[in-house]
Parts: structure tokens; C-alpha cells; sequence
């Protein structure tokens, strides 16, 4: 989908895994989500993965996606499930759940 200013809208789901919370994993995400003028949230889950959808303009989701795949100083990011999918326009901001 483009915008009006001729920009990709994309929205992506993603899955990471490692060690990666109890790191400001998602503080930092949502960090650079704001940074990059990405919607959507993050969350931590029960089989220790964090899980996010972030919708925007696919360069700037872009940004955030290779970020998830190094995360912050704390973190060890094993692997990273990307899942591309159609844009929704679902998201007013960036939340952490």
C-alpha cells in the first residue's frame, strides 16, 4: 500500500528469541519505534520470546526489524520469525504490553 507521499506502507509481526527479556528489550524498542515513526506494540511472552507488530512506512519498519535482530546491550537474540503483511493503519502509537 502507498500513502500520499508516495511512501510503502508495510506492517511486519515478529517473533524473538534468546535471551531477550529482562534486558529493556522492550523499553528500547519502544525507544526506536518512536525514533523511527513506527506503530504498533511489543510484548513479553510465556515461552520466554518477545513478540511485536510494528506498521509504518517499510523503510522505517525496516530500521526497526534489524534493530529487533541485535536488540539492546543486555540482550542475546538467537533468532527472528519476520513475518511481512499487509499495512491495517490498526495503531494510533507504539505500546509496550
Amino acid at each position: 500500500m502507498e500513502n500520499k507521499n508516495n511512501k510503502q506502507l508495510i506492517r511486519v509481526h515478529i517473533l524473538i528469541s534468546g535471551f531477550v527479556q529482562g534486558v529493556c528489550f522492550r523499553a528500547e524498542a519502544k525507544y526506536n519505534a518512536q525514533k523511527f515513526n513506527v506503530k504498533g506494540w511489543i510484548k513479553n511472552r510465556p515461552d520466554g520470546k518477545v513478540e511485536a507488530f510494528f506498521e509504518g512506512d517499510k523503510l522505517d519498519v525496516e530500521k526497526i526489524v534489524d534493530w529487533c535482530k541485535v536488540g539492546p546491550s543486555g540482550a542475546k537474540v538467537k533468532d527472528v520469525s519476520i513475518e511481512w503483511q499487509q499495512y491495517l493503519g490498526e495503531f494510533e502509537e507504539f505500546s509496550v504490553k
